[in-house]
């Protein structure tokens, strides 16, 4: 009886083992690459896109047109954010501004350039279209804005002259000594209507932070008596600009998504949001931080540790590695995405972020980026991982997620590193292996929930087209209260 026992222990425990290494061990690379899906997944017509490149594209729709208007006075136009047509390239023979450097001399002379930096247009109450432009030395905080209108949104704009000044000689708009430290640079405008009709302005980058104005929707001027405005974040040179703030009446949260870091290639530009009841503030991140305190160290010049624990981050420098044996023969990745604008299309329910970017070994080439986002159940942006292409969420089953995937993980750092994809696999019962180790849900059609160690990510699955090896690919997006944001893109082998 007593060997019966111990046989039947032994057996019991040897099962037991056996059961936990089978769900501990993690599947190497052969093994999930024999679970990638193979089969038919190349689009029967090609999608396309027509490209153009405008520096820090802020978004404004007239009737069925999007259009975008950024750095050098460059614009272009799109009727379904996929082909863009370029109006303007650069200050001379600009169409906006036939005489730019005439017109807008004021603007230049002080700002001691010869360009213009991020503009911004909006529509006011009159039906005439505001052009807010900036002009900025680049090498200091010594920069003007002003605005001019038209009653066409291409132009030409008649000039109203300018309402900001920031600079080394001590000069500011209302009076006070000019402090680098702690006024802004007056570039970078985003000027909205709140959900109750009321107008306002955000604006600033590096130098002394992220400040908002009201602003009189009458004459498309500040409100008088505001000096640079409210502080939303920033302080002793903190490399944070490009504010733009998109209200969502989901959520009904303010979102201010900002870009952090470098823009040219080996800057580490990446985008971060926070967000508030009010368009004023205070705004605060998904770990709860006030974004106020968000500022660098003082004696120190772009300090980035200082800074960089504040924010969601959304999107960075990452790649999606080419593996051998899949459809297609292209990564997808992208070089110092950031200074966005975001768009919300009420009549279908959508969420848009536009950008521009660099490409993994292109220099410093930059083109239009619009992908659609969402929000996940924690009321934060989740972004899709391939550029838009009219794709909406649908009804998935656990057997749609079932796979192999390249998962980024876009971290919380500012660096001019690449995140490079782990590969994974989400297993039918609920396990995630691989290079990582964790698990999934999927629940509410299309709602996905990814957890690593004790970080929980929620967010989307969403079928989309992967425009670089041209096949229909499904994709997650899910974004976590510790302030991260992963990307997967399932993997399909040649059949």
């Amino acid at each position: 009886m007593l060997t019966k026992l111990k046989v039947m222990f032994v057996f019991v425990l040897g099962g037991l083992l056996l059961m936990g290494c089978t769900r501990s061990k993690s599947m190497d690379r052969e093994e999930l690459l024999n679970m990638a899906k193979t089969g038919e997944v190349r689009e029967e017509k090609e999608i396309e896109f027509a490209e153009v490149s405008v520096h820090d594209p802020s978004v404004v729709k007239v009737e069925d047109t999007y259009y975008i208007f950024g750095s050098h006075l460059a614009s272009a136009k799109s009727q379904d954010l996929m082909n863009f047509e370029q109006i303007t390239r650069s200050v001379a023979g600009n169409k906006l501004f036939p005489d730019a450097k005439n017109t807008l001399e004021e603007a230049l002379t002080w700002a001691q350039t010869d360009t213009f930096w991020a503009a911004d247009v909006e529509q006011l109450d009159d039906g005439q279209f505001y052009f807010y432009y900036n002009a900025c030395r680049g090498d200091s905080p010594l920069s003007a804005m002003g605005v001019a209108k038209s009653d066409n949104i291409e132009g030409p704009y008649e000039d109203l002259g300018i309402f900001l000044k920031s600079g080394m000689s001590g000069e500011s708009n209302d009076g006070s000594p000019y402090n680098a430290n702690h006024h802004p640079n007056a570039i970078d405008p985003h000027t909205f209507y709140d959900h109750t009709g009321k107008l306002w302005m955000v604006y600033g980058s590096y130098s002394g932070g992220i400040f908002i104005l009201e602003m009189d929707s009458e004459t498309g001027f500040p409100v008088k008596g505001q000096g640079y405005g409210q502080k939303l974040l920033g302080d002793y040179h903190a490399r944070i600009e490009g504010p733009y703030i998109l209200y969502s009446p989901d959520t009904e949260y303010y979102y201010l998504f900002l870009s952090y870091g470098g823009l040219d290639a080996n800057g580490g530009y990446n985008i971060r949001v926070a967000r508030s009841k009010t368009p004023d503030g205070p705004y605060l991140d998904s770990q709860g931080q006030d974004m106020i305190e968000a500022k660098g160290v003082e004696g120190q010049i772009f300090y980035d540790p200082a800074y960089a624990p504040y924010g969601h981050k959304l999107l960075g420098n990452f790649e999606f590695e080419h593996i051998q044996g899949e459809v297609g023969q292209k990564s997808h990745g992208y070089i110092s995405p950031g200074h966005n604008s975001a768009y919300y299309e009420e009549e279908e329910d959508k969420y848009f972020i536009l950008f521009h970017s660099r490409f993994p070994r292109k220099g410093e080439a930059h083109y239009i980026r619009v992908h659609q986002f969402f929000m996940n159940d924690e009321g934060w942006p989740v972004i899709a991982p391939y550029r838009y292409t009219g794709e909406t969420l649908q009804a998935l089953e656990e057997n749609d997620i079932v796979g192999a995937y390249k998962l980024v993980n876009h971290g919380r750092d500012i660096s001019a590193d690449v995140k490079e994809s782990h590969l994974v696999g989400l297993l039918e019962d609920g396990r995630l292996t691989g290079d990582l180790e964790g698990k999934w849900t999927l629940e509410d059609d299309a709602k996905i929930t990814i957890t690593l160690g004790d970080v929980e990510y929620t967010g989307v699955a969403l079928k989309q087209y992967d425009e670089h090896n041209k096949i229909n690919t499904m994709t997650l997006t899910v974004g976590a209260n510790n302030g991260e944001s992963l990307w997967g893109s399932q993997i399909y082998l040649v059949d």
